[in-house]
């Protein structure tokens, strides 16, 4: 069976076109391993067995394009991203029978570079947690400790890479769900610009945050994804019509002389002093690597945590409306009950605690009377915390700090309070009300468990990103590491 923690694109890419190995191979390899996982890390909400090896039969017997790195490749997909004919649930009881009849445009663009689609990977219900403990489908647990939680809203996506399932994995990013996941796993994670990915078809949370990212082992490999799937869609209105560089073409340029701002905010109190130690060793590396590193201030950073809430609430309440057991997704119809009745059983019914929630918050805050108190002024301290990042951006090159508070948490540990399970994403959260790109990388580890270092770069310069991963993950080859599976 293949072994994925050996492999990465160009290597799975030559023993293909080599005849070595089939696609079929392929996605046996990665079906097998998935279900012998399921039990302990349960990474798959739907696994596609049939439809997948009917796909890579047709790939194998049509050849395997030798210009194509992606072709006969399996992947994993998020729940969230709409896939033609596969089951999509965004981890919701609400949707637990909905079958999209189109694919997300990232599907698109994949499914034409001869991709293998394994299955649809857990999530938080909706993209709404951070440890993916909100599924209708159970609990996702962490690659490098069964007991801990595996980060979230991505955390399918995550556990499955860093578990040696799949090569690499599609997740969405609304507040930290790649990069948080990412981080806990020791993996790749990479949060685009926003605009950078067309989010046509990937299931809204909050519309003006969400983004389609990939999770990898390597980060060439990450570069390699975010290539084929970024790009203008006509679709989305909010498609930045930038473009799209060759992500791999200076990767290897070093980060001597780049300057590096490292916000003292994102050492104050309530970071573990271990997550601290190892990132700042990490920044040490950068420094011996010719990288100029200095202190910067993100002063309006600490409120992001209650603006972020505020405004994702409320483009959640908004977007979650379509839900109403009518027109797709779980109904609770009964004979001669109301419409409004249908309404309120089929969300009752339907959505999760977190879900409810999230809507009441939304709605409360976009209610008469109250909309100027809470919606416009976290809007207004949304612009105050874009100016803080163009102001560093402005003599620095990017930015480096901790990708979240702590390493990974037991599971059930933080069910019973959701201010502390929101408090995790105080360190990711500001990236996505600036529309920035984001990364999350292993820094290293603290209890055996791994750390995540976040890069923050300016809009639309994954490149200059992917050049400083790079010279980390050379310099420190810690993607060599990875958990011991006992499945």
């Amino acid at each position: 069976m293949t072994d994925f923690f050996q492999e990465d694109l160009v290597s799975l890419h030559k023993k293909l076109v080599n005849k070595e190995i089939t696609a079929v191979d392929l996605a046996k390899a990665a079906l097998d391993k998935a279900e012998h996982a399921q039990k302990d890390v349960n990474a798959y909400i739907t696994l596609d067995r049939q439809g997948a090896l009917k796909r890579a039969a047709e790939i194998d017997a049509a050849g395997i394009d030798a210009d194509n790195i992606f072709s006969g490749i399996p992947l994993a997909v998020k729940d969230n991203i709409v896939t033609k004919g596969l089951r999509t649930t965004a981890a919701s009881h609400i949707l637990d029978n909905f079958v999209p009849i189109y694919d997300a445009a990232v599907m698109e663009k994949l499914n034409k570079l001869g991709l293998v689609v394994i299955g649809k990977t857990n999530m938080d219900e909706f993209a709404m947690g951070g440890s993916t403990e909100t599924s209708f489908f159970g609990k996702t647990a962490n690659a490098w400790d069964h007991t801990k939680v595996p980060g979230g809203s991505s955390g399918g996506s995550a556990a499955a890479v860093a578990s040696g399932l799949i090569p690499f994995a599609l997740g969405s990013d609304t507040g930290g769900s790649i990069r948080q996941p990412a981080a806990f796993n020791g993996i790749v994670g990479l949060k685009p610009t926003y605009g950078r990915v067309s989010r046509w078809g990937l299931i809204a949370f909050g519309s003006s945050l969400d983004q389609i990212g990939p999770l990898t082992r390597t980060v060439k490999d990450n570069a390699r994804v975010l290539s084929v799937i970024a790009g203008k869609d006509p679709r989305d209105t909010t498609s930045e019509d930038s473009p799209v560089p060759d992500f791999l073409a200076n990767i290897e340029g070093g980060v001597k002389g780049l300057r590096v701002g490292v916000p003292k905010e994102y050492f104050a109190k309530g970071i573990d002093d271990d997550v601290k130690a190892t990132i700042k060793k990490a920044i040490a590396k950068f420094e011996e690597l010719g990288a100029v590193v200095d202190e910067v201030s993100l002063p309006h950073s600490r409120y992001g945590i209650a603006a972020y809430y505020i405004l994702a609430s409320s483009e959640a309440s908004s977007n979650l409306q379509r839900f109403d057991g009518i027109r797709y997704g779980y109904s609770a119809r009964e004979e001669g009950q109301t419409l409004e009745d249908l309404y309120v059983k089929t969300r009752s019914e339907g959505f999760g605690p977190e879900v409810k929630r999230r809507i009441m918050l939304g709605t409360f805050a976009l209610s008469a009377g109250f909309y100027d108190a809470y919606f416009k002024k976290a809007a207004q301290v949304r612009t105050l915390i874009v100016s803080d990042f163009t102001q560093v951006f402005q003599d620095h090159d990017l930015i480096l700090g901790p990708t979240t508070t702590s390493t990974a948490f037991d599971l059930g540990s933080e069910d019973d309070d959701p201010v502390k399970m929101y408090m995790n994403d105080l360190l990711t959260i500001p990236v996505n009300l600036a529309g920035l790109p984001g990364m999350s990388i292993n820094a290293g580890f603290a209890n055996h468990l791994p750390v995540g270092l976040q890069i923050i770069g300016r809009p639309f310069d994954e490149s200059t990103i992917y050049r400083a991963a790079y010279a980390f993950e050379q310099a420190t080859k810690l993607y060599e590491q990875y958990p011991e599976v006992s499945f």
